[in-house]
């Protein structure tokens, strides 16, 4: 896929996560509903948009204007119900009908649907965003266009409306098919790739896999230095060399780059009972980021009911197609995740644990039932966290 704009530089600066909503299907007083924000550099990316995002944003250390690409997991309301009031704030939306002539955003013209902003979900998102923006009779400045992922039992065509295309809707929005069960590289520029897999949930979901391409190795310049030096050779060369390039000096001396070592990976997954399909892709990452919405906590959360076990907690979370701490910890083992985030809690627990100790207790210990599974490090998302992703550790070239 050709990327909507070319990076500005060789390298990502930063990457880091910041959640907005940590909610499962009701929002409380401490948890709003589900969405996060990916920063790759200068650009953010939104992984879900559920109710009030945009007000979550207005508190956090996101700037909505540097939102360049939205991806939605599944069309269950708590997930998306955010989006078009968003949309039409980030977009500079004008409600009310204006007539064609007056208004230059309603004119077809092939050079504003450049650099739209980006929306990746599952069959019928095209459908809820054009037609909720048509019946509120919502107006854009700038364009969007929507890419759907298509499972195979789907449709391969067609836009699962008989609305026609909004007026603000770039014409280019693609149907993504199934390659081997996945859909690998929806997104892909020099510097980072998305993929996708399906989930299992009560619904179509999906999970994310952000990969960052191969970064330059740690380099050592008193290796190439005197050899530069020796030839005459213009220090500007060990940039060269920084990326992994091989260099021939004037006397024959061939100096190697150091070797390019693996980017970071995130791993962001939809609601979900069993996220196998994504195994694959997942592999390795550097942080797995996966719901746990309901735990069995006897002597510890007060909703405990009495005769519940942690057997018949797993089976009522697992039927309603969601996953418990457990869950969450043992596939995290089974990828092989650096680092695991816990996600998507019921509204009973409270999202603030950095201030209130009753909330920390029952946290902590949703944070253990994990860990005892995967043996590495959990930490349980609450709204308005930020984790940087750093890169990984590796030896100096000598």
């Amino acid at each position: 896929m050709v990327p909507s704009r070319p990076p500005l530089s060789n390298t990502l600066s930063s990457v880091n996560i910041t959640f907005l909503g940590t909610a499962s299907a009701q929002p409380s007083s401490t948890r709003n509903h589900s969405s996060l924000a990916l920063r790759l550099g200068g650009d953010v990316w939104l992984f879900d948009c559920g109710e009030a995002t945009q007000h979550q944003i207005q508190k956090s250390t996101v700037k909505a204007g540097k939102i360049k690409k939205i991806f939605i997991t599944h069309t269950h309301g708590d997930h998306i119900f955010g989006l078009l009031p968003l949309l039409c704030s980030r977009l500079n939306g004008a409600g009310g009908a204006v007539e064609d002539a007056q208004d230059p955003r309603l004119r077809e013209d092939p050079a504003r649907w450049q650099d739209p902003l980006e929306i990746y979900g599952p069959l019928g998102t095209r459908a809820y965003v054009r037609n909720g923006l048509a019946y509120t009779y919502s107006l854009l400045e700038h364009p969007y266009v929507v890419h759907e992922l298509r499972f195979t039992h789907d449709p391969p065509e067609g836009d699962y409306t008989a609305l026609p295309r909004h007026r603000s809707e770039s014409p280019n929005g693609r149907n993504i098919i199934q390659v081997d069960g996945v859909w690998p590289d929806i997104y892909k520029d020099p510097l980072v790739s998305v993929s996708a897999a399906p989930i299992l949930h009560s619904i179509p979901s999906v999970g994310f896999v952000i990969l960052e391409a191969p970064v330059p190795g740690k380099m050592d310049p008193k290796k190439y230095i005197p050899a530069l030096k020796r030839t005459k050779t213009p220090m500007s060369t060990m940039s060269r060399l920084q990326q992994g390039d091989s260099v021939e000096l004037s006397d024959g001396t061939v100096l190697h780059g150091p070797a390019r070592r693996p980017g970071r990976k995130v791993v962001i997954l939809g609601d979900t009972h069993d996220p196998s399909p994504i195994s694959g892709l997942a592999a390795d990452a550097d942080l797995l980021i996966h719901e746990a919405t309901n735990a069995h906590l006897p002597g510890i959360d007060s909703n405990t009911k009495d005769d519940d076990t942690f057997e018949s907690v797993e089976a009522r979370t697992k039927s309603r197609g969601h996953s418990t701490p457990q869950m969450a910890g043992t596939f995290a083992k089974r990828v092989g995740a650096k680092k695991l985030v816990l996600n998507h809690f019921s509204a009973r627990y409270a999202g603030n644990d950095h201030v209130d100790e009753e909330a920390r207790t029952v946290m902590m210990a949703i944070k253990n039932l994990a860990m005892q599974e995967f043996g590495g490090e959990v930490i349980c998302a609450r709204d308005f966290m930020s984790l940087d992703i750093e890169l990984r550790n590796e030896p100096a070239e000598v």
